[in-house]
């Protein structure tokens, strides 16, 4: 089995293919490993297509993180977050994503490509990785997400 921290999903849109392309270059080294959602180049394409099956592969345990990248950010985040258990933080700054983290509890870090330079990407993903959930008094705020009323 594959250690499920170490490999990632990832995705983007056409806006968001070279950050994607940097992030999976760059964050080999330290030994992760990508599972690629797509897309696989910078022709414009619709992002549902791939921030679905990301979505449904972390929200299945099949992977612990994932990494989705759009022009902003935010069609991917509404994608993704329709699934019960996923938390997609939109994320540019890097209080933003630590918070994501320890308050969140996010599994699924969206990049917004057309506000973030390919460095900062790599810097967040980063911190968003390394960051732990606080829990406490957060874990029961998370557990009312799914809760619909």
């Amino acid at each position: 089995m594959v250690d499920s921290f170490k490999q990632i999903a990832i995705g983007c849109d056409h806006a968001g293919y070279s950050i994607k392309e940097y992030l999976k270059q760059n964050l080999a080294k330290p030994g992760f490993t990508f599972h690629d959602f797509g897309t696989f180049s910078a022709i414009s394409m619709d992002y549902p297509d791939t921030a679905h099956p990301l979505a449904k592969a972390v929200q299945s345990g099949e992977y612990t993180f994932g990494i989705l990248i759009c022009g902003s950010g935010n069609g991917v985040a509404i994608v993704a977050n329709k699934y019960t258990g996923i938390r997609a933080a939109i994320c540019w700054n890097e209080e933003i994503t630590r918070l994501a983290r320890l308050h969140n509890d996010a599994n699924i870090i969206v990049l917004p490509a057309r506000f973030i330079t390919p460095e900062e990407a790599i810097h967040l993903v980063q911190v968003f990785l390394s960051t732990g959930f606080e829990g406490g008094r957060h874990q029961l705020r998370v557990d009312k997400i799914d809760n619909v009323l």
